[in-house]
């Protein structure tokens, strides 16, 4: 059974039987940092037990849903490869996890949501959006190869013609245009109203029958678990390949200082 006390960049909490998942570190744009990555993975992988959870309620705290990846801990995978496989080792066990949750996924989408962060939101069964919350896999425009879950996701979600387009380019996609695309499948006008609006949903699915509500969610796994035996580890082995590269200290630097980057490609 899951210990609710025991997180430090997350916390959980049950309402009957909907979990509620909120990341807690709106000061760090709920970035995907060591801890968090750990920390997640354990929450998810600890639910496949829990048979009295029929919904998850995933939520953050702040402005921004997260900013995906932490910069200190690619620029610490750069130089070890050791920790470039244990990073890579972490994002294999983060999308395995997330695909072969067996209880629905409520989205609550209140802001931004950047790099593995659109990744997890996209790997939800619903995504509650308000109108000025985005997604944007910005992987490339940092170095990186979409290895940790862009290159199985968006293509399910936008269709692999949008999915190439925002993939190769890191530009984001406003909720107004997700929604009419069929990426956001709820959306609200104020950030305030997208948990109210979620936490309803969740708590409807968790009213359901169990066995049919998860016995569509695990014949819809299947389909993704497919397709992720397909991409995934090429998807994988670039993106840990590219975190060697010295054009992800430049992408860094570049971000950081607002400027255009200069790429070598090595």
């Amino acid at each position: 059974m899951l210990d609710t006390a025991e997180f430090t960049a997350l916390q959980v909490a049950r309402n009957d039987r909907v979990l509620q998942i909120t990341l807690t570190r709106p000061e760090l744009s709920n970035r995907f940092d060591e801890t968090l990555h750990d920390e997640f993975v354990r929450v998810l992988e600890g639910l496949r037990e829990e048979t009295d959870v029929r919904s998850i309620l995933l939520g953050s705290e702040g402005k921004v849903f997260s900013a995906g990846g932490d910069f200190e801990f690619i620029r610490a995978a750069n130089e070890d490869a050791d920790r470039r496989r244990r990073t890579t080792e972490g994002a294999r066990r983060l999308i395995n996890a997330l695909v072969a949750l067996p209880q629905p996924v409520v989205i609550a989408l209140q802001g931004a949501a950047i790099g593995l962060g659109a990744t997890i939101a996209l790997a939800g069964d619903v995504i509650v959006a308000s109108r000025n919350a985005s997604l944007a896999d910005s992987h490339v425009r940092i170095g990186l190869g979409a290895g940790d879950g862009g290159c199985l996701v968006w293509p399910a979600a936008a269709g692999m013609v949008r999915a190439r387009r925002h993939l190769l380019t890191g530009d984001p996609l406003d909720a107004e245009t997700a929604y009419a695309l069929g990426l956001v499948t709820d959306l609200v006008d104020d950030p305030g109203e997208v948990l109210t609006e979620a936490r309803g949903i969740a708590r409807r699915i968790a009213d359901l029958p169990p066995l049919a509500v998860q016995g569509t969610k695990r014949a819809l796994n299947r389909l993704t678990q497919q397709r992720a035996e397909e991409v995934m580890e090429t998807a994988l082995s670039y993106e840990e390949a590219t975190l060697a590269s010295s054009d992800v200290l430049e992408g860094i630097a570049a971000f950081k200082g607002r400027r255009q980057g200069q790429y070598q490609g090595r």
